[in-house]
């Protein structure tokens, strides 16, 4: 029954947080590992994820969180060059302009939009999956929406010129 039950979560919610945690991180490939990883400790701790009033906030907070880890462990290690997916890679049904924009804000505002937008979680969820006041997720929302506006026009300017 319990299997069951997660199937079916995962099945409903992998896409959304996927598409969270790559707005967070801006990479696609760090995002499927990420993602892999929450979900497994969700399956391990499923009693209390789906008792948690927003268990696919919890997924992408958790993904976030191991990133943090990674980065910890990994952060004296050296990048190879041409290895950087950005560019390169493309997330299924999310705009490439869109996505190089939304790469371009900072990280909070990176994680607003993740939790609002793609999850379509409330400020209040937001709010708390993040650690943060409402206000401060009001706040994050609104920079982030007239910075992507004004990005995404400049963008659609230059496109209109030969």
């Amino acid at each position: 029954m319990e299997q069951l039950e997660f199937e079916e979560f995962y099945r409903d919610s992998r896409d959304a947080c996927l598409r969270a945690v790559l707005v967070g991180t801006g990479n696609p490939h760090l995002a499927e590992d990420l993602v892999a990883e929450a979900y497994a400790q969700a399956w391990s701790a499923w009693r209390k994820v789906r008792a948690h009033p927003a268990p696919r906030a919890w997924i992408v907070r958790t993904a976030l969180n191991t990133r943090v880890s990674w980065w910890r462990r990994r952060r004296r290690e050296v990048a190879l060059a041409g290895h950087d997916a950005e560019g390169r890679q493309q997330m299924q049904g999310v705009d490439p302009a869109l996505l190089a924009a939304v790469r371009r804000l900072p990280r909070r505002q990176r994680e607003v939009v993740g939790l609002r937008v793609f999850l379509d979680l409330d400020t209040e969820a937001t709010a708390k999956t993040l650690g943060i006041a409402p206000g401060t997720v009001t706040t994050h929302l609104a920079r982030a929406v007239a910075a992507l506006r004004g990005d995404l026009a400049t963008a659609i300017t230059q496109e209109g010129q030969p």
